[in-house]
């Protein structure tokens, strides 16, 4: 029995969202009034985030497995951060599921490593980690916040995402902890020209999480990848810069309601 959580919403071409690290897919809710008037949206909550519950074991092959399972055949994924490395994994493992792909602050590593410098120092996670297991509901919103920066309507996005973020669950500290690990151990470098899918690659400039330097070399290894860089955009411009995203995204996806 598959018990990962998914709303379906709106009319159109089937499109799938997965949210980022110790999120849920509320994550998405200042788009979902334009978007699910062009697609229907499928909105994922990963195991043991949101109203999903955990899977054992927990890793990104196990996950990217649990959410291909409740998925509409031939579908676009959009994925941003964690997300963007389980929707990968999906179109590498079941590519017969996935039509194209939007990455959104994806990187094939987060973490640097000896012959990768497009990343970041591991103890920069493991700090955020101990953060949010002291105080989920203010790191999360402290998070936020800095992510719409930039945003015109930064206030009023910022109080809709906390509101509804204290409607669901809080992430047990094991969760997000054995997420933390999929974060910490992904390297899919090796396997990104395996990767035939169109993808889309929605990145800002600003991003300290994932490095635009990581989107570049992204889009150079892809058989098919396209890169929209969104200047002065940190880790989410769907929250900064959201009128931007929401024009990448149709642009590529050219949904026929248009």
């Amino acid at each position: 029995m598959n018990n990962t959580h998914i709303e379906v919403i709106g009319n159109g071409p089937n499109l799938v969202l997965i949210h980022g690290w110790g999120m849920h897919s509320a994550v998405w809710q200042p788009m979902i009034k334009k978007l699910s008037k062009m697609f229907t949206l499928h909105l994922v909550d990963l195991p043991g985030m949101g109203l999903s519950r955990p899977i054992e074991p927990y890793h990104l092959h196990a996950t990217a497995e649990n959410i291909a399972e409740i998925l509409p055949p031939n579908a676009d994924i959009v994925g941003w951060s964690l997300g963007g490395q389980v929707a990968m994994r999906i179109a590498l493992d079941y590519p017969e599921m996935v039509r194209r792909l939007v990455l959104v602050g994806a990187t094939p590593s987060f973490v640097n490593k000896p012959d990768w410098q497009f990343g970041m120092a591991g103890d920069v996670f493991s700090s955020f980690a101990y953060s949010v297991n002291a105080d989920y509901q203010k790191t999360m919103t402290q998070f936020l916040t800095l992510q719409c920066m930039g945003a015109d309507d930064a206030r009023s996005t910022v109080k809709l995402l906390r509101n509804k973020f204290a409607e669901r669950p809080i992430p047990s500290t094991q969760v997000l902890q054995k997420a933390l690990q999929i974060l910490l151990e992904t390297d899919l470098r090796s396997e990104i020209e395996n990767l035939r899918k169109p993808a889309l690659l929605i990145h800002g400039d600003r991003d300290t999480l994932a490095p635009v330097q990581a989107a570049h070399w992204m889009m150079q290894h892809l058989p098919m990848g396209y890169l929209r860089v969104v200047a002065g955009a940190s880790h989410a411009p769907f929250l900064s810069h959201q009128a931007q995203f929401i024009d990448a995204l149709t642009q590529f996806l050219e949904p026929t309601s248009l």
